[in-house]
Order: C-alpha cells, then structure tokens, then sequence
C-alpha cells in the first residue's frame, strides 16, 4: 500500500510556496558507509562549494525562504537550522559531511548538492499515515538524550511532521527521531524533499530524479516510484 502523506491547511496558509515531492523505494539494500557513497559525498561538497561560490549557505535564496518559514512557527533559525542549511555548513567545514550508512549517504549528498531539505523514514516503522501539521504541544517525540531513550514535546503552533504513533521530525526538518530513521536493516524507504519559492518545480523535479538513479545504482532491482510535486 502507498503511503499516504497530507500537509495540512494550517501549514499551507502559514507558508504557501511550500511543495514536497516524494520517492518511495522497495527492496533496496543498504549498509555501512562505502567508498562509493563517500565520493557522492564529496562530490555534492564540490558541487555546493561552486553553488555557493564563497557566500555563507543562508545566504542562498532558497536557505533564506526557509530561514523565513521557521521564524514563521516562531523557531529561530539561526538556533535550530533546517537540514540542508546544517548539512551545508558541515560540507564547508574542515571536518566535511558524516558518514553514516549507505542510504543516508545518498539523500544527505542530494541534499547538499541541491541545497534542499531531503529526509528518509524507514516505510515499515511508519504507523498510519504521515501528515505535516502545526503540534498542538501534547504529541510525543521519543528521542534519545545521554544515551538515554526520552519522550519531548513539540512547542505548540510548531510545524512537526507525524504518524498515528507521534512525531517523526521535530521543526518541519530539524530533528528526526530515532523510531523511522533509516538503518543498516532498512529496505523499505520514503524519501522526502521539501522546497519552498524561489525554487522551481523544475528544480525539486531534478532533485528528485537524481535521488532515483542513485537508489537504482546502489539497490539494483528496487522497486522506485517518484511521486510528483505537491
């Protein structure tokens, strides 16, 4: 069954430009970090370098968009960065992007090439639907603090992503937690890729399809479906 995934009318009216494409994949094989998902990684360094060309990454248009929906739910950006601004700043510093797993690798290094918002949840550790919503406060985030599983709350009126269980990531993109987060025993994946104005359908379409290929390079026999803009 395809997942189903809603926005809701309270995100839509807080930030309208806002338009997400999905990329469902089945049967794909993932493990440790490879030396061919660590040259993505460097390669989509490169490429953002060139992107950027000595601009700070929230000087980018679409890092400044999203710096201005987050102020929008009363998060400030500068504290809690969206994820491509954050991976993006790590690709610039000496220390350069983690290595995590194969599969993380590969959206990460979308991300930073695109310089987009790219997340990827585990399809069999989704209960229900997701849905983009503004919290109400009380939903539960299970996360892990001094190595210690713990239950936090979203702030009210921020702008989480959730499933019938709670929520999956905290401050639209920030922070996802542990419970959908792709592993080495991952097969079954949805990958999110979020965009606001100025970046084109276009654009977001080119991400997406990138993100396609490289799963059908690294998961020969995959099952991948990219589904449009919305």
């Amino acid at each position: 069954m395809t997942l189903s995934l809603t926005v809701s009318d309270e995100v839509r009216d807080l930030v309208p430009g806002f338009v997400h494409l999905a990329v469902e994949a089945h049967g794909l094989v993932n493990s440790p970090s490879t030396a061919e998902s660590s040259a993505l990684l460097d390669a989509a360094s490169a490429r953002l370098a060139e992107r950027l060309d000595g601009r700070a990454p929230h000087e980018d248009p679409h890092m400044a968009a999203w710096r201005a929906a987050y102020t929008a739910f009363g998060s400030k950006p500068s504290r809690t960065r969206n994820s491509a601004e954050a991976l993006a700043r790590r690709a610039l510093a000496d220390g350069g992007l983690p290595r995590i797993n194969v599969l993380v690798d590969l959206y990460n290094a979308i991300s930073v090439a695109h310089l987009i918002p790219v997340g990827g949840e585990d399809l069999d550790r989704i209960r229900g639907g997701m849905r983009l919503v503004r919290a109400t406060g009380s939903e539960p985030f299970v996360t892990v603090a001094g190595g210690e599983e713990t239950v936090e709350h979203p702030d009210a009126g921020e702008v989480v992503w959730r499933d019938d269980e709670g929520v999956t990531c905290r401050r639209w993109n920030w922070r996802q937690g542990p419970r959908t987060r792709l592993t080495e025993e991952s097969v079954n994946a949805i990958f999110l890729l979020e965009s606001l104005a100025p970046m084109t359908t276009g654009e977001l379409d080119a991400a997406g399809t990138e993100l396609a290929e490289s799963l059908e390079k690294l998961s020969p026999g995959a099952r991948i479906t990219i589904r449009p803009p919305r």
